[in-house]
């Protein structure tokens, strides 16, 4: 797809009224913004006010002193536009996503830029056993289910609140049987945009009876700009020396092979596209990359560095740092032209790519994989940082 070279106008956020149990907090912003690639596009905050299953969706924005600015709406707790300075200082919308409700909702791409649960990921044959138990999930990807089935957190109105002006609050309680997950589960997920550029994602959840949990966000990044193109040139370096291959369905095997010596070796940054079109099984199996990493473990930030993203045309580098041990690398594979995003640019393949924390996929049938077993009187907790450079 031809860059687009567009000037313009930017972005405006946004805010309003939450539902009858969250704060009211207004936000808006009138500065102008461009970049020398595609325009950042001013967000209407009337196009994301809508009563879904009898509760207020509407857009709120987080911002820093420097300019950088997050956009979520409470339906789907979804990112749906992160504007980060490029290497001229120009800001750039840095997550695909778009221009209303109503579009999130016809979507035929459920998960742009959702807080994802009960349970990101796959999990085989939509089936898993818990205290002698088993559980029978609806299977939305095929045989298997994915990112918590027909009704994931992706399609839920979640109590918002904006506590500060970079900040906010999430809450929804996931009840006792919801999509066939046993127990009611209480979930808290707060975002916040810090002064040094970090998109902040810190993730609790209490139950009432055993269950499994694991949670992320979808975000899918261009770090060119939203509509900007192919993502094949991005440059990535995951910090994992190993993977867990899949069988046809993207269930993963149980392995975990090391990634020297294939396509998907990141240990040094690579763009996306050099080997992408390798004769190779697992790439066939994923139409590319969409893949766990299984993380080595490196220290930064109080985390594990889990990779760095860089954009071949806006010099923006993406970092994520997580207490997760995995990381799911989505090449955009699935994309299909079928959905247009705020910039006016179609969903085209490849365009975009989401870069997941989490715990491994089917960890609830692999007991080999860390488990993600939450039981009544823990805490989950867990949190990831994406933090932008240039």
């Amino acid at each position: 797809m031809k860059l687009k070279s567009l000037a313009g106008l930017c972005v405006m956020a946004a805010t309003g009224l939450a539902s009858c149990q969250s704060e009211t907090k207004k936000s808006a912003s009138t500065d102008t913004l461009k970049s020398e690639s595609v325009a950042v596009v001013k967000l209407v905050a009337d196009s994301f006010k809508k009563v879904i299953d009898g509760k207020q969706t509407a857009l709120y924005t987080l911002k820093n002193k420097d300019g950088a600015e997050a956009i979520f709406t409470n339906y789907g707790g979804r990112l749906v536009s992160l504007l980060m300075p490029d290497k001229n200082g120009k800001m750039v919308d840095v997550v695909v996503g778009f221009k209303s409700i109503g579009d999130y909702e016809k979507s035929t791409e459920p998960y742009f830029g959702a807080t994802i649960g009960r349970y990101g990921n796959r999990i085989a044959k939509g089936k898993f056993t818990l205290d002698g138990k088993t559980y029978s999930l609806f299977t939305n990807n095929g045989q298997n289910t994915l990112h918590g089935g027909k009704k994931g957190y992706q399609y839920v109105v979640w109590d918002a609140s904006q506590p500060n002006d970079n900040t906010l609050v999430l809450h929804y309680l996931s009840k006792d049987g919801d999509e066939n997950f046993p127990g009611n589960l209480d979930v808290k997920v707060t975002y916040t945009l810090t002064a040094d550029n970090e998109l902040k994602m810190d993730y609790e959840a209490r139950t009432d009876k055993t269950t499994v949990v694991n949670l992320t966000n979808h975000a899918f990044f261009n770090l060119n700009g939203d509509g900007s193109g192919e993502i094949l040139n991005h440059e990535v370096k995951i910090y994992a020396d190993e993977y867990t291959p899949v069988d046809s369905t993207l269930i993963p095997t149980g392995k975990i092979e090391k990634v020297r010596g294939t396509p998907f070796d990141f240990t040094t940054a690579t763009t996306i596209g050099k080997r992408i079109n390798d004769k190779n099984e697992q790439l066939t199996f994923g139409k590319g990359y969409d893949h766990n990493y299984v993380l080595n473990k490196t220290k930064a930030m109080g985390m594990f560095h889990a990779a760095t993203v860089k954009g071949d045309q806006s010099g923006i580098i993406m970092d994520i740092y997580t207490q997760e041990p995995g990381l799911q690398f989505y090449s955009g594979n699935f994309m299909q032209s079928k959905n247009t995003f705020k910039s006016g640019a179609k969903d085209d393949f490849r365009t975009a790519i989401a870069m997941e924390t989490q715990h491994f996929p089917d960890s609830p049938n692999q007991s080999a994989f860390p488990s993600t077993v939450l039981k009544p009187g823990q805490i989950y907790k867990t949190s990831s940082i994406y933090k932008f450079t240039k």
